[in-house]
């Protein structure tokens, strides 16, 4: 139980960073394009209040954390646009929908810039006179980074699946011409049954395996 809880404590906050920024970025860029839906309805703010979904956010991490799955993941409640409010829709729906899995690769890399700050810093902790309490202090912090690392690329390389309403169905929407856009958008309220199949039978694994480990091992070396 002491275990769990202090996984949870140490999950919790990379977790909530990266699908809170997540969703503020398509909002942010949406509204710097032309649409303020996001910001008249006040979630074009950091406080995870506005943001948290019952299920997503809370449920599912607290899920995949206790029954020891090999990583964790979670969402966010959307952000709002609408596309049509937008300058160019079909442009600048490309660009809203990067802005989420960008953002989560920015963050990955910050982690691993501050964990190449930290973790010699702590390996050197007796000639720096570093005190045994402060050394206590940032060792939860790093395995923080390292999870956030795992999270951000997680999340990044999940919703660039090409599939409607993903992140990435949405950027293939905008690059396809029609007649075939359109046929993609209608796959769209089917997108999250598709997800669930691709689940069950760890079809997504397979799917999402080889470009995540690519990822992680990049973003691992730069440490």
């Amino acid at each position: 139980m002491e275990e769990t809880i202090r996984q949870i404590a140490i999950w919790a906050l990379p977790v909530l960073l990266a699908i809170v920024f997540h969703e503020v970025a398509h909002g942010w860029v949406a509204y710097h394009l032309g649409d303020s839906t996001a910001a008249q309805m006040g979630r074009l703010t950091l406080n995870p209040i506005a943001h948290v979904d019952l299920f997503g956010t809370i449920l599912i991490p607290l899920l995949l954390l206790i029954s020891n799955a090999p990583f964790l993941f979670g969402y966010a409640k959307p952000v709002p646009v609408n596309f049509q409010n937008l300058r160019n829709p079909k442009r600048d729906m490309i660009w809203v929908a990067l802005a989420g899995p960008v953002t989560n690769f920015l963050l990955a890399l910050m982690c691993v810039l501050l964990l190449k700050f930290l973790v010699p810093m702590i390996g050197k902790s007796s000639p720096l006179g570093m005190s045994a309490s402060l050394v206590d202090f940032f060792v939860p912090i790093i395995f923080m980074l390292e999870r956030g690392i795992l999270i951000n690329i997680v999340l990044a390389v999940f919703n660039l699946l090409p599939l409607p309403p993903l992140d990435g169905g949405r950027v293939l929407v905008g690059l396809l011409p029609e007649p075939f856009s359109t046929l993609l958008a209608r796959i769209e309220p089917f997108g999250f049954l598709i997800l669930l199949l691709l689940l069950m039978t760890r079809s997504l694994s397979w799917i999402i395996g080889p470009p995540l480990d690519f990822l992680l091992k990049i973003f691992l070396e730069l440490i």
